[in-house]
């Protein structure tokens, strides 16, 4: 079965109030939930074969962050995904070559939690209530469907997870 992973780029910095939203980069604190995040991945076995990353600055640190992976992934990076909404997304994704397995998908808010919660429709279960109640920087939400990319549609996905690395960094995990 296809996973899709949905993950919004950690925490970026606002020193320099002249720097375009764009160019912003990670904070500190940003690059450590991020570097986690790659254990995270790393443990649960989890190596995506695509990345779609937005352009922004902090989307791509986010995805240096997460190295190194078990084996490379191919990386395609979209001017279109930079705070693009959850349709301009579910149609880059029905674009995905049918031999990926494993898509990872990295860019902004609100589109990101709009997408997956359009993805999850109808699902119940704690993971959906953490998702419905957020999506905060260097949040993961990790999905199965079947099928091929191009016929995913609205509620066509269960949410296995939703992870929240900045909480498992707090709390030791």
């Amino acid at each position: 079965m296809p996973q899709l992973l949905l993950l919004r780029h950690a925490k970026s910095s606002w020193d320099d109030p002249k720097l375009p939203d764009h160019s912003r980069p990670l904070n500190a604190r940003g690059k450590h939930a991020a570097h986690h995040l790659g254990r995270i991945l790393r443990e649960i076995g989890v190596t995506p074969d695509l990345v779609l990353v937005s352009s922004a600055r902090r989307t791509l640190q986010t995805l240096e962050q997460l190295e190194p992976w078990q084996s490379p992934p191919r990386i395609a990076v979209q001017d279109n995904l930079y705070l693009a909404p959850a349709r301009v997304m579910l149609d880059l994704i029905n674009e995905v070559p049918s031999e990926t397995n494993c898509l990872l998908v990295v860019g902004h808010n609100p589109g990101l939690q709009e997408l997956a919660l359009l993805l999850a429709a109808g699902l119940d279960g704690i993971e959906q209530q953490k998702l419905s109640e957020g999506f905060p920087t260097t949040a993961l939400a990790w999905f199965e469907f079947s099928g091929s990319w191009d016929k995913l549609r609205e509620g066509g996905a269960s949410l296995l997870r939703f992870i929240l690395p900045a909480h498992s960094v707090e709390h030791g995990l």
